[in-house]
């Protein structure tokens, strides 16, 4: 009998000894979640550090800073790898464009226009109606070229002199902007380019009149109906070294029509 009693109080104990206590399983439990939480949250300050160290500030070349929102670091790894791929090469050209924009502004600028207007036309001959005319490379290069050569660089310095007379973001300021791209911007740029596009067609300095008096106030009629709120949006929300890549990308759908306006009959001069 006491051989007996003291074999069930060593298996008692043993099975006490591996049974842990429900404190036990608590804090273990707690231990781990802490331990999982540190190194989340080690990994994701990691992670931030390095998209912002690598692509939220540019340099201007007047020596100050303007920062760029970094994008969100969305390459984790509950992410396939073939959008990691994509991600990662967006994130590439993005960084890559803002450092030529910082040290080439003018000429990045000029061929983002360039190959904008280039696609606009293109589009613009591809969704018309059918004719018997051929596609129209020779207007291809024309407006590829009034968007690199002349645009271009106008949006630069535009954008640029606006930032410097009326500097900030708050809603007054961003309606005067919007006013003086309206008024003044606006129709200069729109005559300049129906008459540099009769002009290369061969129209003479009447009929190229007659253009713009059909054409030009009917175009910035609707442009009012269109570009104020494309405007609001660069204004407001988009950084001055950026904002004629905004404008050009708005620009894609109003270079459709204005091309398709640039490329109807010359009018008949009395």
């Amino acid at each position: 009998m006491a051989i007996a009693f003291i074999r069930k109080r060593s298996l008692d104990s043993f099975r006490h000894y591996l049974t842990p206590s429900p404190n036990y399983c608590h804090s273990i439990k707690h231990h781990h979640h802490h331990i999982y939480n540190n190194t989340f949250h080690h990994q994701q300050q990691q992670q931030q550090q390095y998209v912002k160290r690598h692509y939220s500030r540019f340099s201007k070349k007047s020596g100050k800073e303007f920062e760029v929102p970094a994008p969100p670091f969305i390459v984790g790894s509950s992410v396939p790898s073939s959008n990691k791929l994509s991600v990662i090469s967006r994130i590439r050209f993005i960084r890559w464009y803002l450092e030529m924009i910082n040290s080439r502004p003018i000429l990045t600028k000029s061929v983002s226009s360039s190959l904008i207007y280039m696609v606009a036309d293109i589009t613009s001959q591809t969704i018309a109606p059918p004719s018997s005319e051929p596609y129209d490379i020779i207007r291809t290069l024309r407006m590829t070229g009034y968007g690199g050569m002349i645009l271009g660089p106008t949006l630069h310095y535009w954008f640029n002199f606006l930032s410097k007379i009326l500097p900030g973001r708050d809603l007054l300021t961003t309606v005067k902007k919007m006013t003086l791209g309206q008024t003044v911007f606006g129709p200069i740029m729109t005559a300049i380019f129906f008459s540099m596009n009769a002009a290369f067609q061969g129209e003479n300095s009447g009929e190229i009149f007659a253009r713009l008096k059909r054409d030009l106030l009917p175009t910035m009629l609707n442009g009012i109906m269109y570009w104020p709120i494309c405007d609001f949006i660069t204004f407001k929300f988009v950084p001055v070294q950026l904002q004629p890549l905004v404008s050009n990308s708005f620009s894609y759908v109003w270079t459709v029509y204005m091309t398709y306006m640039a490329s109807l009959e010359k009018p008949s001069v009395a």
